[in-house]
């Protein structure tokens, strides 16, 4: 499948805050743009707010403040051409693979296309993650890579110009993951989608990602609110080795950061 030409940048969100009603800040003036075939890692202690950052990003809650431009224009609800991978594969286990792809690419909000095109579309996600031959396989028949596969395949069929993932590789076996990061970073390239992957994993950052963002609570940030405090490009040709000098340089450098974010928020 071909991508049709994009906007360089496809996300860019401004000064976006949001809090829960009982008054907690969960992240206050966020920064981030996210270009077409870009990765970008969102790296953070657990409780920073990164998955409530996704979710916004994604549209799927509005933020309490900023403002948040996707294919340049306003996103204030969820987007047909934004498709979100969380870390359950969440497939329908009375849909095979091929129907579990292609559902909702038929409902109201989605572009209008052809029964035709929609196959097409299904079964070209469905060869993109290697599961071409398993389209008759019900969910309960698939490993757990096999089923992330899928999950990514439904993403994929949606033509994403963006693709939101949250921690999507880490109830996979090491070998497995390995896998799925590689594939991860073939679609991104191949059509020319723009990636935010939420991990814990520095390794898995520095593996995939274009850029890495450090998410965390600094003295003085509203309430602990999240924020973009420290990010890194990584201009390291793929595949990378986690045993490259350049590599293991930078996953000091990351590790000092988060271990610097934890004494402070010990300290207040």
């Amino acid at each position: 499948m071909t991508a049709s030409l994009a906007p360089r940048q496809a996300l860019q969100g401004r000064g976006l805050a949001y809090g829960y009603q009982a008054g907690r800040t969960v992240f206050a003036g966020i920064d981030i743009d996210i270009d077409s075939q870009e990765i970008v890692a969102l790296l953070g202690g657990s409780g920073c707010g990164k998955s409530t950052l996704l979710r916004t990003l994604a549209g799927l809650q509005p933020p309490d403040a900023g403002t948040l431009q996707f294919l340049d224009a306003p996103l204030r609800a969820p987007h047909p051409r934004a498709a979100v991978v969380f870390q359950q594969a969440s497939l329908l286990p009375w849909l095979n693979v091929q129907d579990n792809v292609a559902f909702g690419l038929d409902f109201k909000h989605q572009p209008k296309a052809t029964q035709q095109a929609i196959a097409q579309r299904v079964q070209a996600s469905i060869g993109a993650v290697g599961l071409a031959g398993k389209e008759r396989l019900f969910p309960a028949q698939l490993s757990g890579g096999m089923a992330q596969r899928a999950a990514l395949a439904r993403a994929l069929a949606r033509e994403p110009r963006l693709l939101l993932a949250d921690e999507p590789f880490s109830a996979l076996d090491v070998l497995t993951r390995s896998d799925m990061q590689a594939l991860l970073v073939e679609v991104v390239h191949r059509w020319h989608t723009a990636a935010l992957l939420v991990t814990h994993d520095i390794d898995e950052a520095l593996l995939v990602a274009d850029r890495v963002l450090l998410m965390g609570s600094t003295p003085g940030a509203q309430a602990g609110a999240g924020r973009i405090v420290q990010s890194w490009r990584i201009d390291i040709a793929h595949p990378r080795r986690i045993d490259d000098e350049r590599i293991a340089a930078m996953r000091l450098e990351i590790l000092h950061a988060l271990q610097s974010l934890r004494g402070q928020a010990a300290a207040v």
